[in-house]
């Protein structure tokens, strides 16, 4: 079976994949999460954060055989942490992320989308540093098919994102192209465009390429579905 390092997206935590764990547990593979650098548990200021502190944070808990799972902005540190060292993982698997363009930040490849659902929904801090998002827009954003006692769940767990490692450019090379890629693409996705998430799904073949009919937070609203198509992506992939 295979051992999953799960990765967040942005205001999130470790915490998002609570019910994910236990269903991928449960078809008898490992499964992990960490808490990227300002988030979570993880106490670093948010002056701190940057790009390569997030690629840090997840190399620090790979192996050779870990396949990453990216959510959202997850798949920014994921694809940093593979460029830097592509032996140190087994594949990377989106779920409904951003997939990087050579020399392209977050935040480039989010203003290329074909349809801009954030920019109302997010409010920059006085200082300049990091966002969050609106309290009346969180439940639309991001949990819309989830569970009623997700929102509140979430809600006080949500923090500050970070806007400096969003706004690094990430050079790409043959090293990450060589890490074994898949895509999971959320049809009802109301934070990355559907079609966006299609077009960036094309980083992986074909048959690594998958859908749920779910929110940007299928790990909340169809755990035991998302972990059943991780399985197949996982019987898919090249062994490590």
């Amino acid at each position: 079976m295979a051992d999953f390092l799960l990765i967040h997206g942005s205001c999130h935590g470790a915490w998002c994949w609570r019910d994910l764990i236990p269903a991928l547990q449960a078809l008898g593979h490992s499964a992990r999460a960490v808490d990227l650098p300002s988030h979570g548990a993880d106490p670093t200021p948010i002056a701190n954060v940057t790009l390569d502190a997030c690629r840090d944070a997840v190399l620090s808990a790979c192996t050779p055989e870990t396949i990453v799972v990216g959510h959202s902005w997850g798949g920014y540190p994921t694809s940093a942490a593979a460029e830097a060292a592509p032996d140190a993982m087994r594949a990377l698997i989106y779920l409904c992320a951003y997939v990087p363009q050579d020399g392209l930040s977050m935040v480039e490849m989010r203003k290329r989308a074909p349809r801009q659902l954030i920019v109302d929904a997010v409010e920059k801090s006085t200082d300049g540093l990091s966002y969050t998002v609106k309290p009346d827009m969180v439940q639309d954003l991001f949990y819309h098919d989830c569970p009623p006692e997700t929102v509140p769940y979430a809600f006080a767990r949500l923090c500050p994102q970070a806007i400096a490692p969003q706004d690094t450019p990430l050079p790409l090379s043959d090293k990450f192209a060589r890490v074994p890629k898949a895509y999971i693409r959320a049809t009802d996705d109301h934070t990355i465009p559907t079609e966006y998430e299609e077009q960036m799904s094309h980083v992986a073949p074909e048959e690594l390429r998958a859908t749920i009919n779910s929110s940007h937070s299928p790990f909340f609203a169809q755990p035991r579905h998302l972990a059943e198509i991780l399985d197949d992506l996982e019987q898919k992939l090249p062994k490590a």
